[in-house]
């Protein structure tokens, strides 16, 4: 086995691949994909975007302040590439991927209905970096829809959405479960429960 050595480059993949809503009133709404997107604090919850400078969402998070993440699934993987490829300012993304805005609980811009989980943000801090801006937000509310809620638990299963990852170009569904956090520590009476 060889190791060959690639130009410096972003190789962190899969990567989650979500669906970013904005707009503050519905004649500007508008849908981007991101597939740079992460969790950076508990407490407070925090999330970061990075978006470039040009996507016509950039403007309007600029403007309001605040956006809204949408996870996405196996069912809305086309609307997912096609609101990645396709520019807001040319054509209504809600209207041609046939996609529903949803009212928010503490945000103007909406959420998507389709999505299992919409995240509600408002930005903190932008940091330009190059090509993106990093726009790092604070959660200030979660939509969930109850059809993942498991009624004998009260846990949301989001697996059971069928949630999708980006990499390298490809998008791909979740394969099987391999543990769960703090399997590797566990007593050998507690992994027989």
């Amino acid at each position: 086995m060889a190791n060959i050595s690639f130009k410096p480059g972003n190789m962190l993949y899969p990567l989650p691949v979500v669906m970013v809503s904005c707009g503050d009133a519905p004649e500007n709404y508008n849908i981007i994909t991101v597939a740079w997107a992460g969790t950076i604090c508990s407490t407070p919850p925090m999330v970061s975007i990075s978006v470039r400078k040009e996507r016509h969402s950039h403007g309007i998070i600029s403007r309001t302040g605040e956006f809204v993440i949408n996870l996405t699934t196996e069912e809305l993987t086309r609307a997912t590439d096609w609101c990645g490829v396709k520019s807001g300012r040319d054509v209504n993304k809600w209207q041609e991927m046939n996609l529903t805005p949803c009212e928010s609980f503490t945000v103007k811009a909406p959420g998507i209905a389709e999505s299992p989980v919409s995240i509600e943000c408002k930005v903190k801090q932008v940091i330009e970096l190059g090509s993106h801006d990093m726009f790092i937000a604070e959660v200030t509310g979660v939509r969930a829809d109850d059809r993942y809620i498991d009624p004998a638990t009260g846990a949301f299963e989001l697996e059971n959405a069928k949630p999708i990852c980006y990499s390298h170009g490809k998008y791909y569904s979740l394969g099987r479960l391999l543990g769960k956090f703090g399997f590797s520590v566990k007593k050998k009476s507690e992994k027989k429960k």
